[in-house]
């Protein structure tokens, strides 16, 4: 008796489709023993506001454009087929025309957190395995989440999942990989500023003031004692930030001082974000053209986050101070 197929599920309005679907398809591919992933592009993600949403044509065309050198990956309009809105029940369609299909719900960290806000949320992990895979920024709040605290019974083993999609749901893992850092708000920013620097010139950089930012930021580090600080220059290479300042405390009380010290020394001159404070595990510090990020040696070591940025941009220019 053949076996069941096993299909892996990324859904969303791929406006536009990137690198970063090409990223997690792959590990599914290669993880979880898939033998196709399906791309189910929106027609309108209703946790999305349809301004700024390219039609569902030219997001269905660019997403077949960027799938196309993946042999096992299909683009499809089957939600517009099956018009579906909410993925509850484009989910219980698929599973009532496909009854000898294993499908498994693939998605980053960033989509764990936001999963409550599904409609029917809890009927999606009952119904349908989910992998879940590591996006920047996101894994500790998508591990200490909602979903994740209600359905921790049911997280199964990473090393253990080739077979997910023939898991008995409610089933989940969650992949610690090598993170990527596209996202789809980032490729629609970088375009809209490629399209105005077409029509107008480019205002000078504000060296001066990054440079003081980043000043102050180092001050405040060396002031805590803070141990292995690295500063990546990443001028040029991404639009998120000119500089990336990674460093260690000894302890989670250290890394809660650390940024408080960081806060005190930034505030009134810049503005800035904090998330993850309240842990101590791993801080980040927004600070718009410097991102700081404070670890507890374990975790840092755990994200490796120097080898990750030097991958993605290979001739970053890394310091130790």
């Amino acid at each position: 008796m053949p076996r069941h197929r096993r299909i892996g599920l990324l859904g969303g309005s791929f406006n536009p489709a990137h690198g970063g679907h090409v990223h997690v398809s792959r590990l599914a591919l290669s993880r979880l023993a898939l033998d196709e992933v399906w791309w189910l592009v929106s027609p309108q993600n209703p946790l999305k506001p349809s301004r700024g949403m390219a039609p569902f044509a030219e997001r269905l065309a660019e997403a077949r454009r960027v799938a196309a050198p993946l042999r096992r990956v299909r683009v499809t309009d089957l939600e517009a087929r099956l018009g579906t809105v909410y993925t509850a029940d484009t989910l219980a369609a698929l599973h009532r025309r496909f009854p000898r299909v294993r499908f498994v719900w693939l998605m980053g960290g960033d989509n764990l957190v936001q999963l409550p806000h599904w409609r029917r949320w809890t009927e999606i992990a009952e119904t349908t395995p989910i992998a879940v895979f590591d996006r920047p920024l996101t894994s500790l709040r998508a591990l200490a989440g909602v979903a994740a605290r209600r359905y921790a019974h049911a997280r199964a083993p990473a090393r253990g999942c080739r077979r997910l999609a023939e898991f008995a749901p409610p089933a989940w893992a969650f992949f610690h990989t090598r993170l990527d850092p596209h996202s789809a708000t980032r490729v629609r920013a970088e375009r809209a500023a490629a399209a105005v620097a077409t029509l107008t010139p480019r205002p000078p950089r504000r060296a001066n003031r990054t440079a003081e930012l980043l000043g102050r930021i180092r001050a405040a580090l060396d002031d805590m004692k803070a141990e292995e600080v690295v500063t990546l220059d990443l001028a040029g290479k991404t639009s998120i930030a000119d500089y990336m300042v990674i460093a260690s405390g000894r302890s989670a009380r250290q890394v809660t001082a650390m940024t408080e010290r960081l806060a005190e020394a930034l505030r009134g001159r810049f503005r800035i974000a904090i998330e993850g404070k309240a842990q101590g595990d791993w801080v980040l510090i927004d600070a718009g053209d410097v991102i700081v990020h404070l670890f507890r040696p374990e975790i840092r070591a755990h994200y490796n986050l120097e080898k990750m940025w030097g991958a993605a941009f290979p001739d970053a220019e890394a310091a130790r101070h």
